[in-house]
C-alpha cells in the first residue's frame, strides 16, 4: 500500500498563479462584451498609468513632488482598502472560503496567494504610480536603491492591505449586507468625485503649498513611508528614512499576521451566519408592532410599512434612497461651500428625492401579483398609491427643509428661508403626483441580481418615466415659480414669506390630484404592470 506524499509548500504558489490565471481566462470566454469590457478597461488603465508615470517623472526636482507623491501613494493605499468591501466580486480569489476543504497551511497558503495577487491590473497600475514617485523623488546612487525597495515594499503593503480586508470581513461581503455595499459603491465613487472636485478647487485657488501639513504627516503612515525614505535619502537624513522603511517593513508583517489569523480563523470556525440564521428570530414581531403603532390604522398603514421595510432591506431600494438622500444634500452644500451656490440650489433635494416616487411597482417585481390581488377599484388603487407617497413624505419632507435650512445657514441669506421651503414643498409635490401617473403609465422591472437598474429592452421606458416626468414636475411647479419671480420683480420681497403655506398647499393639492388621476389608471392596467415588472 502506498501512501501520497504531501505537498511541498513552496510548490502551492506557481498552483494558484495558474489557478489566477485560468480564472481570468475563462471569465473572458464567457461573452464577448465582457471580453470587450476587460480588453477596454485595461486600455484606459494602462494608458492612465502611463500618463501618471510620465506625470511624475516630470516632478522631479520640483519642490513639492515629495507633496504629491506622497499623498498620490496614501489614497492609492487607501483605495486598496476599500476596494474589496464595494467590490468583493472583482477578484474570485478574495473568497478564502472557497480553499477551505482543502489540506493547505495558513502560512504558505498566505505566501502563494500574496504571490497570485500580483497579477492583475490593479498591481500593475501601482508598480506604474510607484516607481514614477521613485524616480521623482530619488537623487543619487543611495536614493535610487532606497526607490527600489521602496517601490516593493509599496507594492506588496497595498496588494497585503486588499487581502487583509478582504479576508477579515469575507463572511460580511459574503452576505445580504455585502451585497448592499458593493450596491452603493456607485455612491462612493460620486462623493469622492465631489470631494476631489472641491479639493482641485481650493488647490487652484491657493496652490500645492496648502498640501504640506498633510504630506508631513502621512509621509510616515505606511505605505507612503516608504516613498517618505526616498525623499529623506536624497536629502542625506539616514536615519529618517531607515525609520521610514522599518515602519513599512513593520506594517507589512502586521498585515500578514492579521491575514493569516484570519485565514486561520476561516478554516476552522463554523460560520456563524448559518447558525444566526437557523435560529428563530425573536424581534420581528416587536419591530413590526412598534413601527406599525406609528403609522396610520388600516391598508395605509401597511402600504406605508412595507414601504419602508423595501428601503431598509431590498438592496437596490436602499441605494436609491441612500444616493438621492447624499447627492441631495451635497450638491447645494458644496456649492455654498465653494462660494458659488444659492438657496434656490436646495430644491435639488427636493428634486432628487421625488424622483423616488417614479416606477413604484418595479421595486415589487414578480411579487406586484400580490398588490394585484388587493386592489378590485379604483379606491384600492388611490389607499395603495397614497400609502406608498405617505411612506416617501415621511422621509423626504423633513430631509428637504433640513437641506434648505443647512444651506440658507451656510450662506447666511435667512430671509430667503420661507420661500425657498415654499419652492421645494411644492417641487416635492409635483414630483409625487407625476411619479404616481408615470408608475401607472411606464412602469418596468428592477433586476434583483447585479448592477443594472432597468431589465433589458426597458431602458426605453425608463428614460420616458423620469425625464418626461421630471419636466412635467417642472412645468406643474410653474404658478408658484412664478409668483416668486413676480414678487421680486416688483420688489414686494416683503410679502415672500407667503410662499411658503402657498407653495406647501399647492405641494399638496397637486399631489392629491396626481394620486387620483393615477388610481383609475393602476386599476385597470394591473396586468399589464404585472408583465412589466416582471421581466427582471
Amino acid at each position: 500500500m502506498t501512501t501520497a506524499r504531501p505537498t511541498a509548500p513552496s510548490a502551492i504558489t506557481p498552483v494558484l498563479v495558474r489557478l489566477k490565471l485560468s480564472l481570468l481566462r475563462n471569465g473572458l470566454r464567457q461573452s464577448t462584451g465582457r471580453r470587450a469590457a476587460y480588453i477596454a478597461s485595461v486600455t484606459v488603465a494602462l494608458l492612465f498609468a502611463a500618463l501618471q508615470l510620465l506625470g511624475l517623472v516630470a516632478l522631479r526636482g520640483d519642490t513639492h513632488a515629495a507633496t504629491v507623491c506622497v499623498l498620490l501613494v496614501g489614497v492609492l493605499a487607501l483605495g486598496w482598502a476599500v476596494m474589496p468591501l464595494f467590490f468583493p466580486s472583482g477578484d474570485e480569489t478574495l473568497d478564502a472560503t472557497r480553499l477551505v476543504m482543502l489540506p493547505l497551511r495558513p502560512r504558505p497558503l498566505v505566501r502563494a496567494l500574496l504571490v497570485a495577487s500580483l497579477v492583475g491590473i490593479g498591481p500593475l497600475f501601482t508598480l506604474c504610480l510607484a516607481a514614477g514617485a521613485a524616480v521623482a523623488l530619488a537623487h543619487g546612487v543611495a536614493a535610487a536603491v532606497t526607490g527600489v525597495l521602496a517601490v516593493v515594499l509599496t507594492l506588496l503593503v497595498c496588494v497585503a492591505l486588499a487581502r487583509a480586508v478582504a479576508a477579515a470581513n469575507i463572511r460580511l461581503l459574503t452576505s445580504r449586507k455585502g451585497r448592499d455595499l458593493a450596491v452603493l459603491s456607485g455612491l462612493v465613487i460620486a462623493v469622492g468625485a465631489q470631494v476631489v472636485n472641491f479639493g482641485a478647487q481650493k488647490l487652484g485657488s491657493s496652490g500645492l503649498s496648502t498640501l504640506d501639513p498633510a504630506a508631513d504627516v502621512v509621509r510616515w503612515i505606511p505605505p507612503s513611508a516608504a516613498l517618505g525614505a526616498v525623499h529623506s535619502v536624497s536629502e542625506g537624513a539616514y536615519a529618517t528614512a531607515a525609520a521610514q522603511l522599518a515602519l513599512t517593513g513593520a506594517a507589512l508583517l502586521a498585515l500578514l499576521t492579521l491575514w493569516q489569523r484570519s485565514l486561520t480563523r476561516l478554516m476552522t470556525a463554523q460560520d456563524g451566519s448559518t447558525l444566526a440564521a437557523a435560529e428563530p428570530d425573536k424581534g420581528t414581531s416587536r419591530t413590526s408592532g412598534a413601527l406599525g403603532g406609528l403609522l396610520p390604522a388600516g391598508r395605509t398603514g401597511t402600504v406605508m410599512e412595507r414601504s419602508l421595510r423595501y428601503v431598509w432591506r431590498d438592496p437596490k431600494t436602499k441605494a436609491a434612497w441612500v444616493t438621492s438622500l447624499a447627492i441631495g444634500l451635497i450638491v447645494p452644500l458644496f456649492n455654498a461651500l465653494q462660494g458659488t451656490g444659492s438657496v434656490y440650489f436646495a430644491c435639488f433635494a427636493a428634486g432628487m428625492l421625488g424622483v423616488l416616487m417614479y416606477n413604484q411597482f418595479g421595486q415589487d417585481t414578480s411579487a406586484f401579483w400580490m398588490v394585484a390581488m388587493t386592489i378590485s377599484s379604483p379606491r384600492d388603487a388611490y389607499v395603495e398609491l397614497r400609502g406608498r407617497a405617505l411612506a416617501l413624505l415621511l422621509i423626504t419632507l423633513p430631509y428637504a427643509a433640513l437641506v434648505t435650512v443647512l444651506t440658507t445657514a451656510m450662506l447666511g441669506d435667512w430671509p430667503a428661508l420661507p420661500e425657498v421651503l415654499g419652492l421645494s414643498f411644492a417641487l416635492l409635490g409635483a414630483m409625487l403626483a407625476t411619479g404616481a401617473w408615470s408608475s401607472a403609465r411606464f412602469p418596468y422591472s428592477i433586476p434583483q441580481e447585479g448592477h443594472k437598474n432597468v431589465a433589458p429592452g426597458q431602458a426605453g421606458l425608463a428614460w420616458i418615466s423620469i425625464l418626461g416626468g421630471m419636466v412635467a414636475g417642472a412645468l406643474l411647479c410653474a404658478p408658484v415659480l412664478a409668483l416668486t419671480i413676480w414678487l421680486h420683480a416688483s420688489s414686494a420681497t416683503s410679502w415672500t414669506w407667503l410662499l411658503l403655506p402657498l407653495g406647501a398647499a399647492y405641494g399638496a393639492t397637486v399631489t392629491e390630484l396626481g394620486l387620483r388621476l393615477a388610481a383609475p389608471r393602476v386599476a385597470g392596467r394591473l396586468p399589464e404592470i404585472l408583465t412589466a415588472v416582471s421581466r427582471g
